[in-house]
């Protein structure tokens, strides 16, 4: 029976399937490994099922064991893991796709609102409870019938603006490459990324990690974007530079910004924490129990076709 490292503590059924297929190591405190421990736990392992928070690099991979064959990461990026260090190690590695669009896309929509709509502010008045309506009491910003840009219009990004078309906004994006008619929906395609801020009032960050988006919202790129813009981040921390979107913010160029994820998580940016034009949440885009289950189960999937000889259908090297 082949023996698998799980990094962190799983739903209780997704842990119980995978102890009918494999000989596993759990993680039941569900700490955070260091790269030191991975590599210590791991080293009589012939696979391992990793997670985001698990940052699996060159270096890392360099001295994994000779047994380890997979790592079956188990979320739909994989920025975490370094692929190519993998692959030239004879290491397959695979995500899970798919599963997590709908969730994903509808924390998006919280947070556009939630930022747009000074959610933070509101529930700080409700609590102390010395708010007092009138007419200009915490005015914000209204999505309906506004344009909204998608940075990334995979299958996340197209499910947002899905949803965002129940509000009337039109939809613009940015995308490698432009996307066929019937994916397209109406959509305005822009080449490069200044070109799709300077039509968007709303702005959903949807794309990858990868070396071309790290910092792909910077300070050249926020001066493009039009003023009193309401940004949301449901993708990953470091495609936004923090300082640069921390002056945006300061300055309300951008009235205020929505995210679930962070550079460093779960550390956040102090100064964000200091603002009052921001609405935080802690990485719940896939925080469904559907979802998580899906994304467990279709870890484990990969794991065991990979062990019967066959083809991972989630295979990404």
């Amino acid at each position: 029976m082949k023996k698998i490292l799980i990094t962190r503590k799983l739903l209780k059924e997704n842990e119980e399937k995978l102890k009918e297929l494999f000989e596993v190591i759990l993680n039941p405190d569900d700490k955070i490994y260091s790269q030191e421990e991975l590599i210590k736990k791991s080293k009589d392992c012939d696979g391992i099922l990793s997670s985001v928070s698990d940052q699996i690099n060159k270096d890392t991979i360099s001295k994994l064991s000779a047994k380890i064959k997979i790592i079956a990461n188990g979320a739909v990026g994989f920025g975490n893991i370094d692929i190519d260090a993998a692959k030239q190690k004879g290491i397959a590695v695979t995500n899970t796709p798919d599963v997590l669009t709908d969730a994903t896309a509808d924390i998006a929509i919280l947070l556009l609102l939630g930022a747009s709509r000074r959610a933070l502010e509101g529930r700080i008045a409700a609590e102390n409870q010395n708010w007092k309506w009138s007419f200009d009491f915490l005015l914000g910003k209204q999505m309906s019938n506004k344009t909204l840009g998608i940075l990334g219009m995979g299958r996340i990004g197209r499910a947002v603006a899905k949803r965002a078309r129940g509000f009337n906004m039109q939809i613009h994006y940015h995308n490698r490459k432009k996307l066929p008619n019937d994916l397209e929906e109406g959509a305005v395609f822009h080449k490069d990324v200044k070109s799709l801020f300077a039509n968007s009032e709303f702005l959903s960050i949807n794309c990858p990690a990868n070396s071309e988006t790290t910092k792909i919202v910077n300070e050249d790129t926020l001066k493009h974007l039009l003023p009193n813009c309401v940004v949301a981040n449901s993708a990953r921390g470091d495609i936004v530079d923090d300082e640069a979107m921390i002056k945006a913010l300061k300055s309300k160029k951008v009235f205020a910004y929505g995210l679930d994820v962070y550079n460093g998580e779960p550390k956040i940016h102090p100064e964000y924490l200091k603002l009052k034009n921001i609405f935080l949440l802690p990485h719940l885009g896939s925080a469904t129990k559907r979802t998580r289950w899906d994304m467990l189960y279709r870890a484990t999937k990969n794991l065991e076709m990979f062990f019967n000889g066959e083809k991972p259908k989630d295979l990404v090297n």
